[in-house]
């Protein structure tokens, strides 16, 4: 297939990739203990006086300073040996938190200079094309998806014109935000993938519920600018007006109304402004009787039948100024052209093909795409926070099958990832989520749920005010220790879940967490409750330095698991370019790098 012009930016290098996962594994191997601790048993297990040497204080102190004072040492050349100053030899324990917060600075991907800007990856992919229409997803979805969504989307879309592909592949699809976007905004094939029927009749619904929408969104969109331009364009006051239906700015009804893809967020996903006393299926039932009426009776049109105009595509009506003519009077010729318009739209309506298909299929790095999509063709695969092995499973399956020429995959629930050298005994898996690349293999590396875990910590959300829950994690590991100490329990198969906010005092959250663990609260007094809150309060402080400790060296973790994906791609031989992209703003969606590779020309 033929490429667009252009060329893309220059990758990192196999061996500048390996080398900089390397250097981070190796201070990894000091600093990982602390992440692989549970914050549940801070207190029952010691932990700040089992890892870290300084006062917390101190350690609260430096981490909320900026990085350059609090380091001391930020103007001065990184050399990898300093990290042998942030820990004590013989204890392991942090003893240089200067020099630890300045350590995971360095080993960001920022400071590694392994990843490629986005706008040098759009610059590359824009060929001939030209910027799609400005549809404004925030009135489709909550901020956040929005952002992800334009973002992610548009990068797709410049992909699968670089690389001369219609059919795209949206894994672990949910709700269907991105794979319908793609479809009606880009005019794409999409297949979405998800392993939830209840996901997949959802985005089914959905996605019928938002094609019915979208061209009147459009229509408007397109009827406001030509509204604007006539009304710039004359000067003096329209006399007879025509009334309408006041366009009303409140949303559809819940059942109108679309669910957001992130759990626990209801968000509409049907444009803000609809019109009121009738919905817009009723509305398109209304404009047929409304243009048949037109042919026994000329004078009488409804209200409605003029506020739909809207919903037709732009050029099925032609604009007219209401100071040149009045409804009723409107000529045969326009009454004409105007019902062949709309003969027109239904036709285009009823050809149209559905260009978003939902399936439900799980999905592994074994899996056979041609068994679940029967006119499977050239494509490229696409993820946006796929969880856990899914997002490791994207890309083997991105390398093993031909049909598919590029990917773009964004992942997220590291701490669903399996992991190889992670409670062998227990493992029957033959593929792993963690590690994928030789080096890591080679070593045996494993990371631990609790680290990965700590990875998805949100550093950036931390640094602009959105702080920890001290309150909470301090509630739950006093608890822990007197489940330990009056129970004799150390593990158990129960949760307390999200007790917190249900409680009016730490007393009435050990009460109503003992009774959800199943544990006889009678024998446990108030008054040694309250002392166990008293014994531990004044060192609430010590948790609170600990996990900003973990978030510190969250993003260390996350780049490892980031890392180990591209080094795989860079170790496959039919790999042409393959990268690491910061697609979205960190604050608004903190898993937000991007692994994207295309296959060779002579694989495409």
């Amino acid at each position: 297939m033929r490429r667009a012009r252009g060329a893309m930016p220059a990758q990192l290098p196999a061996a500048e990739a390996e080398a900089g996962l390397r250097r981070l594994a190796r201070f990894l191997t000091r600093a990982l203990p602390l992440c692989r601790a549970h914050t549940t048993e801070f207190y029952a297990r010691g932990l700040w006086e089992q890892l870290v040497a300084a006062r917390p204080e101190v350690v609260l102190q430096t981490l909320r300073r900026p990085l350059p004072e609090a380091s001391g040492i930020a103007a001065v050349q990184w050399d990898d040996d300093k990290f042998s100053d942030v820990f004590c030899e013989n204890s392991s324990k942090l003893i240089n938190v200067p020099l630890f917060a300045l350590a995971a600075k360095h080993y960001s991907l920022s400071s590694l200079g392994v990843c490629t800007p986005l706008e040098e990856i759009l610059e590359a992919l824009r060929g001939d094309s030209q910027g799609a229409s400005g549809i404004k997803t925030d009135e489709f979805m909550n901020n956040k998806k929005s952002h992800e969504v334009q973002a992610m989307s548009e990068l797709v879309d410049k992909i699968a014109k670089y690389c001369g592909l219609k059919q795209v592949i949206d894994i672990g699809s949910g709700k269907g935000y991105l794979s319908s976007f793609l479809s009606m905004q880009y005019n794409l094939k999409v297949y979405g993938i998800d392993s939830s029927k209840t996901n997949t009749n959802g985005a089914h619904e959905r996605n019928r519920k938002l094609k019915k929408h979208w061209k009147a969104y459009q229509s408007r969109a397109r009827a406001n600018s030509e509204t604007q331009g006539l009304e710039k364009a004359n000067d003096r006051p329209v006399k007879n007006e025509i009334k309408c239906k006041a366009i009303s700015e409140k949303p559809l009804n819940n059942n109108s109304s679309l669910q957001s893809q992130d759990q626990g967020t209801t968000q509409d996903l049907v444009p803000s402004c609809v019109f009121t006393e009738v919905s817009i299926s009723e509305t398109s039932k209304q404009t047929e009787i409304n243009f048949a009426q037109a042919q026994s009776d000329e004078s009488k049109l409804s209200e409605e039948a003029l506020a739909l105009l809207s919903v037709l595509p732009a050029d099925a009506a032609e604009v007219f100024s209401s100071s040149q003519s009045n409804y009723g009077e409107i000529c045969e010729e326009e009454k004409r052209q105007r019902k062949m318009a709309f003969i027109k739209a239904k036709v285009s309506k009823s050809s149209e093909s559905n260009l978003y298909f939902p399936l439900t299929s799980y999905i592994s790095a074994e899996t056979e795409l041609g068994d679940i999509i029967t006119d499977l063709e050239d494509c490229i695969m696409v993820g946006l926070h796929t969880c856990g092995d899914l997002a490791a499973n994207t890309l083997r399956i991105f390398t093993a099958k031909p049909e598919i020429k590029a990917v773009c995959s964004v992942g997220c629930c590291y701490h669903l990832l399996s992991e190889q050298y992670e409670n062998q005994e227990d493992c029957t898996e033959e593929v792993w989520g963690f590690p994928m690349c030789q080096y890591l293999k080679d070593k045996g590396w494993c990371c631990g749920r609790n680290a990965r875990m700590s990875a998805c910590l949100a550093l950036e959300r931390v640094a602009v005010g959105q702080m920890l829950p001290t309150e909470s994690l301090f509630y739950r590991a006093v608890l822990q220790v007197i489940i330990e100490e009056i129970y004799g329990v150390s593990k158990s198969d129960r949760h307390v879940g999200k007790i917190f906010s249900k409680s009016s005092s730490f007393l009435d959250y050990v009460r109503k967490s003992l009774k959800k663990l199943e544990l006889d609260d009678s024998k446990l007094p108030d008054s040694c409750i309250m002392d166990y809150y008293e014994k531990y309060k004044h060192r609430m402080n010590e948790l609170e330095a600990f996990n900003m400790l973990k978030v510190v060296l969250a993003p260390c973790v996350e780049v490892l698991i980031l890392l180990d994906r591209l080094c795989y791609l860079k170790e496959q031989n039919n790999i042409a370019w393959s990268g690491l992209v910061k697609l979205f703003d960190p604050v608004k969606s903190p898993r937000c790098y991007a692994v994207i590779a295309l296959k060779k020309q002579s694989c495409l």
